[in-house]
């Protein structure tokens, strides 16, 4: 079957079954390997992307769901030669080692910052819950997002 989507600001039209996990169609359909698989039970965050603007787990969301939305991956947030505010301050904070969660920690920190850009720490605690990370770059990665606020209050172009 032919499922139509937007993934960053393309529309995609995959031929797949609607019960194939959206993770899988972005990773070995899409090519979009920047979205990781942590442990396929919605326990670590690794596999999170916003689906209409809001977090979502592509590990256990069927690719059936998401016809017709508009899709976003770590890959849609900036690149390298322009971050997203984000992402240069998780750069700026050194907010990651190993770098395998940092994907689905930035996805949430952007559905965060979109709909609060002025978040208490507490909320910033809150919105990152769901994501485990085993390096124990915490407050680094609170701080990163704390300084992504300001940076985009400031006017740094999201």
């Amino acid at each position: 079957m032919d499922i139509a989507f937007t993934v960053n600001g393309k529309q995609h039209l995959v031929g797949a079954a609607e019960t194939v996990s959206l993770l899988e169609v972005l990773r070995n359909h899409l090519g979009l390997m920047g979205t990781r698989y942590g442990c396929g039970l919605e326990q670590c965050g690794c596999c999170m992307v916003l689906v209409d603007g809001q977090p979502a787990y592509s590990c256990t969301r069927e690719v059936g769901t998401v016809a017709g939305c508009d899709v976003t991956t770590i890959e849609g947030l900036g690149t390298a030669a322009k971050p997203h505010p984000l992402q240069r301050a998780f750069l700026d904070e050194q907010a990651g080692q190993c770098g395998y969660c940092l994907s689905g920690i930035l996805i949430s920190a952007k559905a965060l910052l979109d709909r609060n850009p002025n978040p208490s720490r507490a909320d910033i605690v809150t919105a990152l819950d769901k994501h485990l990370c085993r390096c124990g770059a915490h407050q680094r990665i609170l701080n990163a997002v704390q300084r992504a606020a300001a940076s985009l209050r400031e006017g740094s172009p999201a």
